[in-house]
């Protein structure tokens, strides 16, 4: 079978497609990869990439630039205009491509209604890929930007039902394109949201059941089966851990590791406490900025899990990939939330006891110090991460993906034949 990835020109949307890609290329399948013009560069792998016309890496750049710092609801409308932009250009340019590829389906990512659009359009079957938070909708779950608790009360559903009513203000060019392709495309969609372009055979999501809110049947058809990575050797760590005090790991993933004053609080909460720290800054930090920073060591990048597996501890801004590499080594977090799924993230953290969550904007050393204190004295967070991290090993990830979507779309496939 002949399968079509499309995704986000983001690095980490990428990587997991990437790896998604390779796994199935194993498995026998022919994969090509198709990502907007400009963002070619950022894949990694020898899997074959086709750029899409109609944007640039200048653009794709200043996107991603612009999500990274958000600046209210100012900053989140630019990034809406910017993503459509990047789905503008799928629609238009897709389609030929696709059928010049003779592609059988399509694995989509859940956060690009183009995908959505574009394989309905071609009658391609389609599967959607949640490399974040899944977004399918469930009334008793506040959508993921938001940082509110689990609460499956009438108030609870009804405060959903109005974060829901301002995501759909938000998101207004987002609705727009989509309603002006399904017309062009002469689809009938079952609404005017990104969530009329998810699969309607399956979804696949990094995260797991038991690090989610819990879900209602209407769920069905979302496969939960954790971190879509392959199993690699971990390489010796370049420094010595002191076994006799705590080691700390803090990544903010690659578009916030510029935020030298979130790294700077937990120094100096961390020099405080005669406790480890290792910061993993992704790049984006310069040299005289790594020097004054003050923690035990400072890198660009560090090998996470192989950190991890040593870690007491792992302060992160709530990236899925970030929390679910720590609990599955039965780490527990402190939360930096910032944008996109991240408040999501954090409050899962909060719901299942495996860390606390932090404002990125008041931080202060002080608050960071109490929180590290609070989460390295209590036992029951290392419990609970560790019960979490077990569940997120057993959930099957990579394999069990590849699992149903071949098993998904053989029986699609059949269903197909039986009503010709």
């Amino acid at each position: 079978m002949h399968f079509a990835l499309i995704c986000l020109p983001f690095k980490s949307h990428i990587a997991v497609f990437e790896t998604l890609g390779q796994a199935l290329q194993q498995r026998g399948h022919r994969v090509s990869l198709l990502v907007n013009s400009g963002a070619e560069t950022e894949v990694r792998s020898p899997l074959p990439v086709y750029p899409i016309a109609g944007t640039s890496k200048r653009q794709i750049d200043r996107l991603i630039k612009m999500a990274s710092r958000p600046n209210g609801p100012l900053g989140v409308l630019k990034t809406v205009h910017g993503t459509a932009g990047l789905s503008e250009a799928f629609c238009r340019h897709a389609p030929e491509r696709l059928r010049a590829l003779g592609v059988d389906a399509v694995l989509g990512d859940q956060m690009e209604p183009a995908a959505g659009l574009v394989a309905r359009y071609l009658g391609l079957p389609l599967i959607s890929i949640a490399c974040a938070v899944a977004l399918n909708r469930d009334e008793g779950i506040p959508l993921p930007f938001l940082p509110w608790p689990y609460d499956k009360s009438p108030n609870g559903v009804r405060r959903n039902r109005g974060g829901e009513r301002i995501a759909r203000l938000l998101l207004t060019e987002q609705r727009r394109l989509i309603m002006r392709w399904s017309a062009r495309f002469g689809l009938k969609l079952a609404g005017d949201d990104l969530q009329s372009c998810f699969s309607e055979i399956a979804t696949i999501a990094q995260t797991t059941e038991s690090f989610d809110f819990p879900r209602t049947a209407s769920s069905r058809g979302l496969h939960m089966v954790g971190p879509l990575r392959r199993d690699e050797p971990q390489p010796q760590l370049p420094f010595a851990i002191d076994p006799s005090r705590p080691f700390v790991f803090m990544s903010l993933g690659t578009l916030q590791g510029h935020r030298f004053r979130l790294f700077r609080a937990a120094a100096r909460a961390c020099r405080q406490l005669d406790v480890q720290l290792l910061v993993a800054h992704c790049g984006g930090l310069t040299e005289k900025q790594e020097e004054k920073l003050g923690a035990t060591w400072v890198t660009d990048f560090a090998p996470q899990r192989a950190v991890l597996e040593r870690a007491d501890l792992c302060i992160t801004h709530g990236g899925v990939n970030t929390v679910m590499d720590a609990l599955e080594c039965g780490v527990p977090l402190i939360a930096l939330p910032i944008a996109f799924d991240q408040p999501g993230v954090a409050a899962r953290i909060v719901h299942h006891g495996v860390g606390v969550r932090l404002s990125a904007t008041l931080l202060t050393a002080a608050r960071m110090k109490a929180a590290i204190r609070t989460v390295l004295s209590q036992r029951s967070y290392t419990d609970r991460a560790t019960q979490i991290g077990r569940s997120i090993a057993e959930a099957g990830g990579l394999n069990r993906a590849a699992d149903i979507i071949e098993n998904v779309l053989a029986d699609y496939l059949q269903k197909d034949d039986r009503n010709r």
